[in-house]
């Protein structure tokens, strides 16, 4: 532990209730994900107010890799653990254990480590970040390798924001085990009890509403129990504010013969007092894998790439817009397809959906 920092934030130990679980009475990711970042919140913006200037509350920026090492189930003890490990001028890093207790046999088992990123805002000005009070390092080295890890986040967010202009489309009597069989979306209207302080929505309550959506997904390719293995990093890349109606949208994007990777990300539509468009707030990458009714791994069905095509009339199109190697000619009758291919994505494994590309093609009558 750095020497300087806040001590260890140890949250009240909470029983897990059948209403926190799914039917085969594993706590779902979403209600652990939200534990973890209400204890990262807390040592934070303690520690971002332990000295004088102005009053703040540390915002959720990133939640690194989430390792589910182990299920939660009813009736368990989840304590949660937290501790500032880095702090840069505008950002504190948090790691997090979450440690399951049976409280009849008094077994306990550590479930879950996560790394999260903060950024202080201030109570008076919402858009301004306040200087975090710096700690002091037992050994050089952490400075250094924290360091380390920050500049590697903080171009890890650039790069993920650069890609978010993707749109999930539905898809009119899908195969199974395609991408459009198992997407899934869910709205949700921001009220005060899902804000912190400052009227915006908290991460915790963002994560959850995600494994939900992700959980979706999982569920409905495989027909089987499922639960969260990890989270690759959560990037927020926008606040959302109280009042907002946001669209948690989740798409299968791998699968392997034990684990399937879910894209989620979310929407904002902030209408209340507000005249701005539309925009992409947060998105990650959850992995699942499948269980059988004894709790043991069960084969995952491969999934199906495929051309998910829709027809969109078009009044008065240009002979121009026909795609290379199509033929001028034709109707006005084009089709927009997104283009699912294989390729390794940005994890280093094989990625099945990387995104939207629309391809116009004019169809010609061919005279025998």
């Amino acid at each position: 532990m750095a020497e300087g920092c806040e001590l260890p934030c140890l949250s009240p130990g909470r029983i897990m209730r059948p209403d926190d679980a799914n039917f085969a009475g594993n706590v779902h990711g979403g209600i652990i994900l939200k534990m973890i970042e209400e204890a990262g919140a807390i040592i934070s913006t303690r520690h971002c107010n332990s000295q004088d200037g102005e009053p703040c509350v540390a915002a959720l920026a990133r939640v690194e890799r989430t390792d589910f090492l182990s299920p939660v189930c009813i009736g368990e003890v989840a304590n949660v653990s937290a501790e500032i490990t880095y702090t840069s001028r505008h950002s504190v890093e948090v790691q997090v254990n979450v440690m399951s207790e049976n409280i009849l046999t008094g077994a306990k088992k550590v479930t879950n480590k996560a790394t999260l990123w903060y950024v202080p805002l201030s109570l008076k000005n919402v858009n301004k970040v306040v200087e975090v009070p710096p700690i002091q390092y037992a050994r050089k080295e952490q400075e250094e390798e924290g360091k380390k890890r920050y500049e590697e986040q903080k171009l890890d967010r650039l790069e993920t924001k650069q890609r978010n202009g993707d749109v999930i489309f539905p898809i009119i009597n899908p195969e199974p085990h395609t991408v459009g069989y198992s997407q899934s979306s869910l709205i949700h209207l921001v009220g005060p009890s899902d804000c912190t302080l400052l009227g915006f929505v908290h991460g915790g309550v963002t994560m959850k509403l995600m494994d939900e959506v992700a959980g979706i997904v999982a569920a409905r390719h495989c027909k089987t129990n499922i639960v969260t293995a990890s989270v690759d990093a959560i990037n927020f890349h926008e606040k959302i504010k109280k009042g907002s109606v946001i669209t948690i949208s989740g798409r299968m994007t791998f699968t392997s013969n034990k684990s399937m990777e879910i894209e989620v990300f979310v929407d904002a539509d902030p209408f209340v007092d507000e005249a701005r468009e539309r925009y992409r707030a947060v998105s990650a990458f959850f992995t699942y894998v499948s269980l059988s009714k004894e709790g043991k791994p069960l084969p995952v069905p491969q999934l199906l790439v495929r051309a998910l095509c829709t027809g969109l009339r078009a009044s008065g199109a240009s002979p121009a817009a026909a795609a290379p190697g199509q033929s001028p000619a034709g109707s006005a009758q084009h089709i927009l397809f997104p283009s699912i291919i294989q390729q390794k994505n940005m994890r280093g494994r094989a990625s099945g959906l990387v995104g939207f590309a629309f391809v116009i093609f004019t169809p010609v009558s061919i005279e025998t």
